[in-house]
């Protein structure tokens, strides 16, 4: 088994949370042996905007499921959406 990179769509509850504090829960929430590659802010419409998380996870049974799990466990956090996963060569 070799690695992933994976980005997941992560929609914030309201359009007036503070996404610098969220990016901070979401980096303090990332499980170990996960490494976290970047975040960046996606605008979605009136004034809502998503946080893209690209991390790299061990490519076995379960994938992604411990990262989602554990965003979705954030205050403040409406959903998680994995987007794309790409095996690394």
């Amino acid at each position: 088994m070799g690695d992933v990179v994976a980005t997941v769509k992560v929609m914030p509850e309201d359009p007036e949370i503070d996404l610098e504090s969220l990016k901070e829960k979401i980096k303090s929430s990332i499980p170990e042996g996960v490494e976290l590659h970047n975040i960046k802010e996606e605008p979605v419409a009136f004034g809502l905007v998503a946080l893209k998380v690209m991390f790299v996870i061990v490519d076995e049974e379960g994938g992604t499921e411990v990262v989602e799990e554990k965003f979705k466990e954030i205050d403040g956090i409406s959903s998680v959406e994995v987007q794309d996963i790409r095996r690394l060569m």
